[in-house]
């Protein structure tokens, strides 16, 4: 019969630094211990280690050349409009930290209207030559990004009303500022290429 015992087994790291042009770090004295488990068996060492869960992505396959083109659609407008939303979420942090410290209401409202004229000039042509379906998945993508639908974030940065007239003039167009990110549900493609994007394969 094989004896089996589980023992603590010690791995120690030593941690090399990176040299670079100005600084190389000195790592000689530096190490890190890891304590783990471990299984004795015939005298072979099997160490026990926990790994973390991982979330595997790849796109579905697809048997006709209708859903294959429909999908090579998809991604492409995503990858259109994906820096975008990315692009709209690092500057409603960036405004979000600014209208906190303003001291009054017609201040945050001078900071809005600058800001407002500033994306415009830099981002409006080009946003107005989206696509209605690519204008849609900015919408979600968006929500993504900022945790906010579009109509929320009117409405916090530029009052109720100004969100009702936007919406108003969206829902004459077929859009909808109301649209909630659903990445389980009918969003979860767009997911799939978010995160491929993200990760260099798309």
């Amino acid at each position: 019969m094989v004896r089996k015992s589980i023992i603590f087994f010690s791995i120690f790291i030593l941690v090399i630094g990176t040299a670079s042009a100005q600084q190389v770090a000195d790592t000689s004295h530096v190490s890190d211990t890891l304590v783990v488990l471990a299984t004795v068996e015939d005298g072979d060492t099997t160490l026990i280690v926990q790994l973390p869960e991982v979330n595997v992505y790849a796109m579905r396959l697809f048997d006709s050349r209708r859903d294959i083109r429909k999908v090579n659609r998809l991604i492409h407008h995503v990858k259109k409009v994906y820096p975008y939303a990315k692009l709209a979420g690092i500057k409603l942090r960036e405004y979000d930290k600014i209208l906190m410290e303003a001291g009054s209401d017609s201040e945050r409202r001078k900071i809005m209207r600058r800001a407002e004229k500033e994306l415009n000039e830099q981002f409006g042509g080009e946003l107005k030559d989206l696509t209605f379906t690519q204008g849609k998945i900015l919408l979600k993508l968006i929500d993504r990004e900022t945790t906010n639908t579009s109509y929320d974030l009117v409405k916090d940065l530029r009052g109720g009303f100004t969100a009702f007239f936007y919406q108003g003039f969206a829902r004459i167009w077929g859009y909808n500022l109301k649209d909630r990110y659903d990445p389980e549900g009918e969003d979860e493609l767009i997911e799939t290429i978010v995160i491929l994007i993200e990760r260099g394969q798309l």
